[in-house]
């Protein structure tokens, strides 16, 4: 599975973001620019992921490495986002609400 830290994250450019929590976690504050696919919706979803390659994120990095696994069989070409959030948050990097 393939992973990337916060600070590479932060780097990239023209990579969709996949949020994977729940709305009202995505509400409190997420990375800027990520699209809200929330994994207990994501299996009636999966027509609305990039045709490209993308990132996913959550929390902590647990949901999202889940999701990246069950998609990469799926044959998506998808990223984790290890830390998640939370340490995007805990690095200072900007976040909307």
């Amino acid at each position: 599975m393939k992973s990337i830290t916060v600070q590479q994250l932060r780097e990239r450019q023209g990579v969709p973001l996949i949020d994977v929590r729940e709305p009202d976690e995505y509400a409190l504050g997420h990375v800027p620019g990520a699209v809200n696919l929330p994994m207990s919706t994501l299996g009636e979803r999966l027509h609305e992921l990039p045709d490209a390659a993308f990132d996913v994120i959550c929390q902590a990095g647990g949901r999202s490495a889940r999701v990246v696994q069950a998609l990469e069989a799926r044959g998506h070409d998808a990223t984790n986002v290890d830390g998640g959030t939370g340490e995007w948050i805990a690095l200072g990097f900007p976040v909307e609400r």
